[in-house]
């Protein structure tokens, strides 16, 4: 018979892991992620209820937003990711794994790289997050076009975003670290450039929901994004 972890090895198995994500898991046990995550959540601007809609949550690392859209009512929530869990940065999945058990979460998951999702794949989900991923791709349109086929209604898109100072449509390509000094970023579009790509792969209207700018280091161009995408 399967017995309820205690408080004390909970905290153990905790310690064992590198979070990334800043998890609530109830009786004052908060995971120590090193993203803000409730932060960036009051930036999303999310609908306060998910009921009736299936959710999907590309690049779900230790699975913040997964459990706060079950937490708002979604039907069905998919986390995927690839890089995060086995890939060849310091993530793993076992954040993930321990946060649903502890949660009693349905959150479903799925290891797939962003290129590979299709309908055929993993199916068709209402609203799609997108959030933290977009610049570290090589391939963005590629990917959006891969995210477009799966997503049904609204996306929400969060990213680094670069040449703020531009008119165009335009995007920064990163040899190396240069002005991001991340290694596994590749590019830094502008809003304008996200916006017209979104349109491209078939997100009939956007909107801008927030900008935060940086002042300084690494530039005063650059910036965080959220954009809301509707089919």
């Amino acid at each position: 018979m399967k017995t309820e972890t205690s408080p004390m090895e909970l905290e153990g198995r905790i310690e064992k892991i590198d979070w990334f994500h800043s998890i609530d898991l109830g009786n004052g046990v908060i995971t120590p992620g090193k993203d803000d995550s409730q932060n960036k959540l009051s930036r999303l601007a999310l609908p306060e209820r998910f009921d009736g809609k299936s959710v999907l949550d590309i690049g779900a690392w230790d699975g913040f937003f997964s459990f706060e859209a079950e937490k708002r009512g979604a039907k069905q929530v998919l986390a995927v990711d690839s890089y995060s869990w086995s890939g060849k940065g310091w993530g793993t999945k076992s954040g993930f794994e321990l946060a649903r058990s502890t949660l009693k979460s349905n959150v479903e998951d799925r290891e797939i790289e962003v290129y590979d999702l299709s309908p055929e794949k993993i199916g068709v989900f209402d609203i799609g997050f997108f959030l933290g991923v977009f610049y570290h791709l090589r391939n963005p349109l590629r990917a959006l076009e891969c995210v477009s086929s799966v997503t049904k209604e609204m996306l929400i898109l969060e990213t680094f975003v670069d040449e703020l100072k531009n008119s165009r449509p335009a995007m920064a390509y990163y040899s190396g670290t240069d002005d991001n000094t991340d290694s596994t970023s590749w590019w830094g579009p502008n809003v304008k450039c996200v916006e017209a790509m979104l349109k491209t792969v078939g997100f009939k209207k956007t909107q801008v929901v927030s900008l935060k700018k940086h002042r300084g280091f690494p530039s005063p161009n650059t910036g965080r994004v959220v954009i809301h995408g509707w089919k």
